[in-house]
């Protein structure tokens, strides 16, 4: 089954994709469209701490409370995927992207979102391609895309979340999930 890369779904980086940025990446599309694609990178930690960058927000985030790297573009800019305490409720500031998973606005005032998100996380820039570029690589086969889940958003072990979304995908791309770039220390 072929999945389009359209919000709400998961590009997770082919073993041939090894450009130094996107290494065993998983991306979260949050648009895609006529004049390009973004997303955010759910399983890179940033190297700027989430208290001296945003200290107001740092207690909100799920945990690990960290900054995450969303992407290689605009880094001194932030996004921000929230999940509200209640699915009925659209609280101030948020949109909604699919399921329960939507974007924060960080303009929005932090005692307002205190409390009303049962998930939150923060990311450092972006992942985008100009219109067409998402397309060529997917035809060059350095992304599959899956479709995301919840938990994907907002896993608590990023450091073993390209491996895990490969393994529950079955077949050839589970395999992929024990892929070493050092084969010879099989």
């Amino acid at each position: 089954m072929t999945v389009e890369a359209t919000p709400g779904v998961l590009l997770v980086a082919s073993t041939e994709l090894s450009d130094g940025v996107f290494d065993q990446s998983v991306v979260l599309v949050l648009d895609a469209d006529e004049s390009g694609s973004l997303g955010v990178m759910l399983n890179r930690e940033a190297t700027i701490d989430l208290r001296s960058a945003l200290p107001a927000w740092a207690p909100l985030v799920s945990e690990p409370q960290v900054l995450f790297e969303g992407g290689p573009v605009s880094q001194e800019g932030a996004i921000c995927l929230a999940s509200p305490q209640r699915p009925d409720e659209e609280p101030p500031g948020w949109r909604s992207l699919f399921d329960a998973v939507g974007l924060l606005h960080l303009d929005t005032p932090v005692e307002i979102a205190d409390g009303a998100y049962r998930d939150l996380r923060i990311f450092a820039g972006y992942a985008g391609w100009a219109p067409g570029q998402l397309e060529h690589e997917l035809e060059q086969g350095w992304w599959h895309v899956v479709r995301a889940t919840y938990a994907d958003v907002y896993d608590r072990d990023p450091d073993t979340l390209w491996r895990r979304v490969l393994r529950r995908q079955g077949g050839d791309l589970a395999l992929l999930a024990s892929w070493t770039s050092t084969p010879e220390r099989n």
